[in-house]
């Protein structure tokens, strides 16, 4: 039954990059609202702590991080279609460090508790 709280956790992670990635680029007219990284702050620590809830480990606890860097690397630069969904600008790399960022510190929050192998 972990296995599989896990892999939905794995999941969300996936998606949860991609509606993120589709929600950077949005203007409000002609300035800029990088949605994506609101979103990204608010659910990697919601899924790292999940993960690291249900197995108790860091490791589990890091592997929607790694999710997330996974599907920006592949989506953002290779696309379907040879579309380019994280273009070279500042939103991109925002999305990243705050995502990467934002699941890190609740990483680390798990990794301090004592107990924690």
């Amino acid at each position: 039954m972990k296995v599989v709280t896990l892999v939905l956790i794995l999941l969300c992670s996936v998606l949860l990059a991609v509606f993120e990635l589709v929600l950077q680029p949005l203007h409000a007219g002609s300035v800029p609202v990088p949605a994506g990284t609101i979103v990204a702050i608010v659910t990697m620590p919601w899924l790292v702590r999940g993960a690291g809830a249900e197995f108790g480990s860091a490791a589990a606890a890091g592997l929607p991080i790694v999710a997330f860097v996974l599907t920006l690397g592949v989506l953002g630069t290779v696309a379907p279609g040879g579309d380019v969904m994280l273009p070279a600008t500042w939103q991109s790399g925002l999305l990243a460090i705050a995502g990467i960022g934002a699941g890190l510190v609740a990483l680390r929050g798990i990794v301090m508790r004592p107990g924690t192998p």
